[in-house]
């Protein structure tokens, strides 16, 4: 009888090892799938970051490049549109989109309806950074219209693409708790969002900032001055080549 007991032990002790290493399987797989998710919607650094001190340091960058882009005739399209051709035509674009700011060492922040918005030069610092942005402008407005023309091969509805381009000084953080927000903050952004709305289809607007870094490497066409909110004029020119 004692043996007998021994070994229903020994037995139960085996299924309860057996369960508890499962367990850290099935712990080390969770936690291997938060960390994926969490580098998808976060940079790297930032993620690391989080993950090590279970918080992120907001940061000032004295100097980022900051790049809108947004549909012209999005919203008339999506009156006319099925809700899965609108979603599946957005997808189409945005995934372009991720590949050529990807590529180009820019920062996907978020998009907003039709609107994309990335950062060059955050979260880490490069002195390229209106190069790159300047760069992966024409690189999204060259795979735009490659689409569009696809597109209207075949008869389906395309859109046309404006960029704006500015470079300033921005804060940069993570916000929220329970849906992590990668983000910035400063004039800066407006005056891009400024660049893009007062652009034109299918070229790319840039302020005098960002002309005053490429100068050199891009062929510019002054466009006059805007006022901002700080009622100061500022310089604006149409990105060519």
């Amino acid at each position: 009888m004692t043996q007998l007991e021994l070994r229903r032990k020994l037995i139960e002790f085996d299924r309860a090892n057996k369960d508890l290493d499962q367990a850290r399987k099935d712990i080390a797989a969770e936690k291997l799938r938060t960390e994926e998710l969490l580098t998808n919607i976060l940079p790297v650094s930032i993620a690391d970051e989080l993950k090590r001190d279970g918080k992120v340091q907001p940061k000032y960058s004295p100097s980022a490049t900051i790049l809108f882009a947004d549909f012209k005739g999005f919203t008339l399209l999506a009156e006319r549109i099925e809700p899965v051709a609108l979603i599946g035509l957005l997808d189409q674009y945005f995934t372009t989109f991720d590949e050529v700011v990807t590529r180009h060492g820019l920062e996907k922040l978020k998009t907003i309806g039709d609107a994309y918005m990335a950062v060059a030069g955050v979260p880490a610092a490069n002195r390229r950074h209106p190069i790159d942005a300047c760069l992966a402008a024409i690189d999204l407005q060259s795979a735009v219209a490659r689409m569009k023309a696809q597109r209207e091969k075949m008869r389906l509805p395309s859109l046309d693409l404006r960029i704006g381009v500015h470079t300033g000084p921005v804060i940069s953080g993570v916000v929220g708790r329970r849906k992590f927000t990668f983000d910035i903050w400063g004039d800066a952004v407006n005056t891009a969002a400024l660049m893009e709305t007062n652009g034109a289809p299918g070229r790319i607007n840039v302020s005098e900032t960002v002309a005053g870094h490429v100068r050199a490497l891009f062929d510019l066409e002054p466009r006059g001055a805007i006022e901002t909110k700080h009622h100061r004029p500022l310089e604006m020119f149409f990105l060519n080549r």
